[in-house]
C-alpha cells in the first residue's frame, strides 16, 4: 500500500469557503479513486489561507482487472439491434462476440469485456485535473494565458503550484506528472509568505507537515484554532480579564492566518458607555478581534485581542497600533450613531417604515407592522399577555430598522430597539419583546418565554408564513429565500416550549385576511391579472373602485373580503398547504428530539392545528405502546385491519356500518361490542378533556376482549349475515383507535 499527497497552492482561499473546500477535495478525490477500483484505507484533508491539501493512505499500486460478460440480442436479430449491442460493448464486429446457446430462447451473442488494471499513478494523473475542472467553488476565476480558451480551468484564486506525490510509505515517493492550466505538478511547496517564502522539497505527508511547521505554517485548521484560543485565554488571564468566547470568530480568524500570533490592544474607556453588543460587533466586524470582560462585573473591558499572521520584529507594536487606530475610528462612528438615534423616539422612526417596501406584493414595513399588531393582540389572549403591551411592542418592533446603528450593523436589529425603548422609558416587557420577537433564529437560539415577547414573535412569524403563502412564494427544494422554514420552526418551538394551545388554522386565517386586505387596498385593479380569484371575490366592476379607496377603508374592505373568503376554493387550499408545511417541520423537530416517526405519522391528521396536542398524543401513545397492553392491542388492531382489507377487496365493498346487535350470537363478540362502546365513550371524553393518558387507559381495556374475540370467533363464518356482522365489528376496532391515532401507521 502507498500514500497519495496532494496540495493545491493559490494566492488566497477565503475563510468562509475553507471548511467546505476541504470536504469537497476529500470527497472528489477519494470517490474518484474508489470508482477507478483503488480502494483506500484513510484520508485527511487540510486547508490554510493559501493551500488545500489531502493525504490518502493505503492506496493500492494498481487497480484490479475487470472481466465482464454482457448479453446481447439473439443470433439473427435485426441489424440495428446487433449494431447497438456491438457499439455499447466496444466491439468492432460480431466475430469478436461469443455465441451462447439457450434451450428456450435459442442462440444469442455475448460480449466478453476484459479491462486490465491500471497503475495508480495513471489514475491520479487523470483524476486531479478532472477534479479541479469540476470543483464546486461558490465563486471562482480563470487565470493565465489559457484563461481565454474554451474550457479553461477555474479556481477560487489563480493556482500557483500543485504538489502531487505517490508511493510506498517505506520508499521515496514519485511525483505524479500532469498539468492544470499550464501549471505542471511537482514535489515542492512554499512556506509562510513572509517568514519562509522559498520553496522546499516534499517526500511524504509527515515530511510535508514537519517542513511546513519549520516554514511557519500550521497546516491543521483545528490546531490553529486551539493555538489561538489557548493563547488568547492566557493573554486575557495575564490582564486579570476574561475572553468573551466566540466560536464563529475563532473559526474565521483561524482561516485568515497560517502562523497565528496573539497580541492585545486597548481603546478609550469612554467608548464603554456604548452597549456591550455594539462594541463587540464593531470590533468583530471591522477588525476580527476578540473582546474581553471583567470576570467580577461581567462588563466589557477596554481591551481586545487580535491575531496576527507573523512574528513581528518589533513585538507587534505597529500591528497593535494600526488595529487600535481603526477600532478607535469605528467606535467613534458607533458613538455618533448611538447619540443620534437617542434623539429621535421610536414612535417617530416607526412612521418612516411606510417608505420601506417589505415585499412588492405584501406592501410596506408599516403595513406589515399593522398586521402584526392586530395578530399580536389576538395571540396575547392565548399566551397570557397584556394585549395593550403586545400591541405596543409590535408597534415599535421594527422601528430600529431605520436607526443609524442598525443601518451600520444590521445584525443588531431588535437588540438596538430594546436599548432605545428602555432609554425612552418603555415598559421592560415591551423592550424585551422588541429584541426577542426575532427569536429563535436557529436551532440553538433561545426561545422567547415572556408572554408579550411570545405574542409578538408568533405574530411576526405567522404574518411571514401566511403572507408568502397568499402570494404563492413558498420554499422549493433547497431554495428558501425568505427563511420560511426557519419561521415555521420558530412557530413550532415557541408554541411547544411555552405549552400554548394555539389554533393555528383560525389564527393563520385571520392573518391571511389582513394580508389580503392590504393587497386589495394597495394593488386594486393591478391584482386582477396576478391574483385571478379577486375578480371573482368582489366583482370586476368593484375592483377599479377599490384601487382608489384610502387607507381608512381597509377595515371595511377586509370585512367584505373576510365574509366572502370562506366560500372561495383557494382559502381551503392555502390553509391545508400551509398547515401541511408546518406539519412537515414539526415532524423533523420531533424526530430530532427522539420521537418515533411512525408515531408522529399516526397522530398527525391533515386538520390537526394544535401542535401541543399533537406532541402530547405522541408522547402518550409512545408510553402506551411500551406496555404489554399496548403491544397486544396493536397486534389485534393490525390483525383486524388485515382481515378487513382482504375481505373488502374480495367483496368490493367496505364494512364501515355499525354491526347489528341482534346478530351478535357468541359471548366473545357480544363482550367485544360492549367493550368497544364503553371504550369509545371514555376515549371521546378523555380526548375532549385533553387527558391522553386516560384515553390510552380506556383503549387498554380493549386488549382482553380483542384477544378473546380472535381466540374464539371465526370471522369468515359460513352464514353470510354473521360474517358481514363480524367484519363490521372488526371495523369498530379500527374506528375506536382512530379517536387517538391511526394505529395502521404504527410499525411493529
Amino acid at each position: 500500500m502507498s500514500e497519495l499527497l496532494l496540495e493545491l497552492f493559490s494566492e488566497e482561499i477565503p475563510a468562509r469557503m475553507q471548511a467546505r473546500a476541504a470536504d469537497d477535495l476529500k470527497k472528489l478525490v477519494t470517490d474518484g479513486l474508489v470508482d477507478a477500483g483503488l480502494v483506500y484505507e484513510g484520508a485527511r484533508a487540510f486547508v490554510t489561507p493559501r493551500r488545500l491539501a489531502l493525504a490518502v493512505s493505503g492506496v493500492p499500486a494498481k487497480s484490479p482487472g475487470i472481466r465482464e460478460e454482457r448479453k446481447g440480442p439473439r443470433v439473427g436479430a435485426p441489424d440495428k439491434a446487433v449494431e447497438g449491442f456491438l457499439k455499447s460493448a466496444g466491439l468492432a464486429s460480431v466475430e469478436e462476440a461469443e455465441i451462447r446457446a439457450d434451450e428456450k430462447k435459442g442462440d444469442f451473442y455475448v460480449a466478453v469485456i476484459e479491462k486490465p488494471g491500471r497503475r495508480a499513478e495513471e489514475v491520479i494523473a487523470e483524476l486531479v485535473p478532472e477534479m479541479v475542472a469540476k470543483f464546486p467553488w461558490p465563486k471562482s476565476m480563470r487565470w493565465g494565458a489559457e484563461s481565454a480558451k474554451p474550457g479553461a480551468p477555474r479556481w477560487v484564486r489563480p493556482l500557483q503550484s500543485i504538489l502531487c506525490t505517490y508511493g510506498p510509505e517505506t520508499e521515496l515517493p514519485e511525483t505524479v506528472r500532469f498539468s492544470v492550466g499550464g501549471i505542471a505538478s511537482g514535489n515542492t511547496t512554499e512556506g509562510h509568505r513572509f517568514h519562509a517564502p522559498d520553496r522546499f522539497e516534499v517526500r511524504r505527508f509527515d515530511d510535508y507537515v514537519a517542513g511546513l511547521e519549520k516554514a511557519h505554517v500550521v497546516l491543521d485548521p483545528e490546531r490553529r484554532r486551539n493555538i489561538i484560543a489557548h493563547d488568547a485565554r492566557d493573554a486575557a488571564l495575564a490582564m486579570t480579564l476574561e475572553l468573551v468566547e466566540d466560536e464563529g470568530l475563532l473559526a474565521e480568524v483561524a482561516g485568515l492566518v497560517e502562523w497565528p500570533v496573539v497580541l492585545s490592544g486597548s481603546f478609550d474607556e469612554a467608548f464603554l458607555d456604548l452597549p456591550d453588543e455594539v462594541i463587540r460587533t464593531s470590533i468583530r466586524a471591522h477588525q476580527k478581534c476578540f473582546v474581553l470582560r471583567d470576570p467580577k462585573t461581567g462588563s466589557l473591558a477596554n481591551r481586545f485581542i487580535l491575531v496576527a499572521n507573523l512574528v513581528a520584529s518589533d513585538g507587534g507594536i505597529r500591528i497593535v497600533a494600526g488595529n487600535e487606530r481603526v477600532i478607535r475610528a469605528r467606535l467613534s462612528d458607533a458613538m455618533f450613531f448611538w447619540n443620534t438615534d437617542l434623539k429621535t423616539p421610536l414612535d417617530t422612526r416607526a412612521g418612516r417604515l411606510a417608505d420601506i417596501t417589505f415585499h412588492a406584493k405584501l406592501g410596506t414595513q408599516a403595513e406589515r407592522v399593522e398586521r402584526i399588531r392586530k395578530l399580536a393582540r389576538e395571540i396575547a389572549l392565548v399566551a397570557g399577555a397584556d394585549p395593550d403591551l403586545a400591541d405596543r411592542a409590535a408597534t415599535l418592533a421594527k422601528a430600529d430598522l431605520v436607526t443609524e446603528m442598525v443601518g451600520e450593523f444590521p445584525e443588531l436589529q431588535g437588540l438596538m430597539g430594546r436599548y432605545y425603548a428602555l432609554a425612552q422609558g418603555e415598559d421592560g416587557k415591551v423592550a424585551a419583546a422588541i429584541e426577542d420577537h426575532y427569536r429563535p433564529q436557529g436551532p440553538s437560539d433561545a426561545v422567547p418565554s415572556e408572554p408579550v415577547a411570545v405574542s409578538v414573535a408568533l405574530a411576526d412569524k405567522l404574518d411571514m408564513l401566511t403572507g408568502f403563502w397568499a402570494i404563492d412564494e413558498k420554499p422549493t427544494g433547497s431554495k428558501d429565500p425568505y427563511a420560511l422554514r426557519r419561521a415555521a420552526l420558530g412557530v413550532i418551538r415557541i408554541i411547544l416550549d411555552n405549552r400554548l394551545r394555539l389554533p393555528l388554522h383560525s389564527v393563520a386565517t385571520h392573518s391571511r385576511r389582513r394580508v389580503m386586505g392590504d393587497m386589495l387596498v394597495n394593488k386594486g385593479e393591478e391584482l386582477i391579472g396576478e391574483v385571478p380569484f379577486l375578480s371573482r371575490l368582489i366583482g370586476d366592476n368593484a375592483m377599479s373602485e377599490i384601487a382608489r379607496v384610502a387607507d381608512k377603508a381597509k377595515d371595511l374592505i377586509l370585512k367584505t373580503a373576510g365574509e366572502a373568503i370562506p366560500s372561495m376554493p383557494w382559502e381551503g387550499a392555502i390553509s391545508a398547504d400551509l398547515l401541511s408545511f408546518v406539519h412537515e417541520r414539526l415532524k423533523v423537530h420531533l424526530r430530532e428530539s427522539g420521537a418515533r416517526h411512525d408515531l408522529i405519522d399516526a397522530v398527525i391528521g391533515p386538520d390537526a392545528d394544535d401542535l401541543l396536542t399533537i406532541v402530547e398524543r405522541v408522547e402518550a401513545l409512545g408510553r402506551f405502546l411500551d406496555t404489554e397492553d399496548g403491544q397486544s392491542l396493536l397486534a389485534g388492531h393490525k390483525r383486524a385491519v388485515n382481515i378487513l382489507r382482504i375481505e373488502e377487496k374480495k367483496d368490493g365493498r367496505s364494512y364501515d356500518e355499525l354491526p347489528h346487535a341482534d346478530r351478535l350470537t357468541e359471548d366473545a363478540e357480544i363482550a367485544l361490542a360492549a367493550a368497544i362502546g364503553t371504550a369509545r365513550a371514555e376515549v371521546k371524553t378523555a380526548v375532549a378533556a385533553e387527558d391522553f393518558e386516560a384515553a390510552m387507559t380506556a383503549l387498554a381495556k380493549l386488549r382482553g376482549p380483542v384477544d378473546r374475540f380472535f381466540d374464539e370467533i371465526l370471522v369468515n363464518a359460513e352464514n353470510p349475515e354473521l360474517r358481514e356482522n363480524r367484519l363490521k365489528l372488526l371495523n369498530e376496532i379500527r374506528t375506536a383507535t382512530l379517536e387517538v391515532a391511526d394505529f395502521h401507521k404504527i410499525a411493529g
